[in-house]
């Protein structure tokens, strides 16, 4: 077989020198440092090994025990896997877990339950929305026609007296609630009423809370909203995808079409199978432990920053992220992470609400507890993650700081390791 180069079934990343380089340099960066990018968590072994299996190698369309392909009998197996283990964890009557990632499982429930032009009440990015919910630059802002909502410019918090009247002057076909950058616990029962009163669709998209909705420590949007979508990464600790689950059993078609064929074609198998893993790990009951600790540490980290006179926006977190406000810090969102990020401490600048600067060069940052309490860090190490970030906030040119904290986020980082 001299089409076969040497080694093609035999060798591993050895075989490719220039891209072991990078992989390996990606593991060092995340065993020496501490990430607090809310998008981000560090999955198990098992994780790792079932995205990496060979159910790389099988293509499938379609759904379980109902694919256009032949040799579909442990495809099958594994999604029905998933969906089971998905539906079980979060009380659901129905599941997707085909969606790519959550901005296509977003996208196949607006194309299943939507027109073309229809209206759509989501939070404005600028407030914490998410982009995949209606930002200009997407095709779901380009194909509906969006209304914002934003937060109360006192509290920082959805004001559901807006809300409703915007959905009553607007009268949208569907209101979504939840985004990337809002740290506070959402009123889904309240949520669910203005919906109801305008003939709405209510989503929500939990993708940042997931995983303490599954544990019961924050509260359950499935039984007022109408979809519920999530990642499946960030607290829920999996692989890189999206989630649906419904109830209702007159939106299954609607739902399922509308990711395939609706959005994307042939299932990653791979990652289903690396979703059934996750959401095997998630029915653990150390998993519940596990989101507690997010919590805990979370508060703990807000607690911190807010003793140096740090500002959180909406004062504090209910979930595993957090809002910096830097405005009276004297330093931008993007010059503070790439200080910290020179100190080992990964997170991403971020536009606060009402934000006068652009998302270049926005006035916050915004950080999680995620990732560190998956390797094993609680509260105190949490304190002195508080304290390093205040402290380079205050002084982000003080590169003699900035060595010596590095020092310490590698010690710590070597007393949690990592894929030893």
């Amino acid at each position: 077989m001299t089409y076969l180069h040497k080694g093609y079934f035999t060798e591993g990343l050895d075989a490719d020198p220039e891209l072991a380089a990078s992989i390996r340099g990606e593991l060092r960066r995340q065993q020496e440092g501490i990430e607090l990018i809310a998008s981000e968590n560090i999955v198990s072994r098992l994780v790792l090994e079932a995205q990496g299996s060979v159910l790389t190698n099988k293509t499938v369309e379609g759904f379980a025990f109902a694919r256009y392909y032949g040799g579909a009998e442990f495809a099958d197996a594994v999604e029905d896997l998933a969906l089971r283990r998905a539906k079980k964890l979060f009380g659901a009557r129905f599941a997707n877990v085909q969606s790519h990632s959550g901005s296509n499982a977003n996208g196949g429930v607006f194309l299943g339950l939507l027109k073309l032009g229809d209206t759509i009440l989501s939070m404005n990015t600028a407030a914490g929305g998410h982009i995949s919910h209606g930002h200009p630059a997407t095709l779901t802002g380009r194909d509906y026609n969006i209304v914002r909502y934003g937060v109360n410019r006192e509290t920082e918090l959805v004001d559901l007296d807006e809300l409703r009247s915007l959905a009553r002057e607007h009268k949208p076909r569907m209101i979504i609630a939840g985004g990337s950058a809002y740290a506070r616990v959402l009123d889904f029962a309240g949520l669910r009423a203005i919906a109801d009163e305008v003939g709405a669709y209510l989503v929500v998209d939990m993708a940042h809370f997931a995983g303490l909705v599954a544990s019961g420590i924050y509260p359950d949007p499935l039984p007022h909203a109408h979809v519920v979508t999530s990642t499946t990464y960030k607290s829920l600790r999996g692989a890189r995808g999206g989630l649906v689950l419904w109830n209702d059993a007159a939106l299954s078609d609607k739902i399922n079409y509308g990711i395939f064929p609706g959005v994307q074609g042939s299932v990653m198998l791979h990652i289903v199978a690396a979703k059934a893993a996750c959401f095997g790990e998630a029915l653990r009951p150390e998993f519940k432990g596990y989101n507690q600790a997010v919590l805990d540490n979370a508060r703990m980290l807000a607690s911190t920053l807010a003793e140096a006179g740090i500002r959180l926006v909406a004062g504090g977190t209910d979930c595993g992220l957090m809002l910096v406000d830097l405005v009276n810090q004297g330093i931008t969102g993007d010059i503070a992470a790439k200080a910290l990020e020179h100190a080992g401490l990964a997170v991403n600048k971020n536009q606060i609400p009402f934000d006068e600067r652009p998302p270049e060069a926005p006035s916050g940052l915004r950080l999680s507890s995620n990732a560190g309490t998956a390797r094993g860090f609680g509260t105190e190490e949490f304190r002195a993650i508080g304290t390093w970030i205040a402290q380079i906030i205050k002084a982000p040119s003080d590169e003699a700081l900035i060595r010596s904290i590095h020092g310490q986020v590698s010690d710590l980082c070597a007393r949690f390791p990592i894929y030893a």
